[in-house]
């Protein structure tokens, strides 16, 4: 595969990429990534991708980040005390070790699938 360099990355036009596609940092004002929008208080808002971002690495294949319309996007929705029901109970979903059923007072690492004090015992016994 032909590493892509810098240069390669500037398709304004969409012609080799099928959507238009800059180099990293080099988009328009008037694009945004979804994390830029969410900063302004923005969402998507179903519209479809306007242009791509792409950054070369080596021996990897490019990064690539979708940018959308600033002037398209949408205000973010509010949370509900409903959805903050939903969020709380699936925190504490997640904080709960599934072998001595305790609140690890943090979310459980999915590697461990258990709190540490379960995962490692011997070492607990140490300290």
């Amino acid at each position: 595969m032909k590493r892509l360099t810098l240069a390669d990355c500037f398709d304004p036009d969409g012609e080799r990429f099928g959507i238009p596609t800059y180099p990293w940092r080099c988009a328009p004002d008037d694009l945004a990534t979804r994390r830029q929008l969410r900063i302004r208080g923005l969402r998507p808002g179903g519209q479809d991708i306007a242009a791509q971002l792409l950054r070369p690495r080596r021996r990897r294949q490019p990064l690539a980040a979708y940018l959308y319309r600033v002037e398209l996007a949408r205000p973010v929705r509010p949370m509900t005390p409903g959805r903050w029901r939903a969020h709380a109970a699936m925190m504490r979903a997640r904080r709960r070790c599934p072998e001595c059923g305790r609140d690890a007072g943090y979310v459980i690492p999915p590697t461990l699938g258990m709190c540490v004090t379960c995962a490692y015992p011997e070492e607990q016994c140490v300290a």
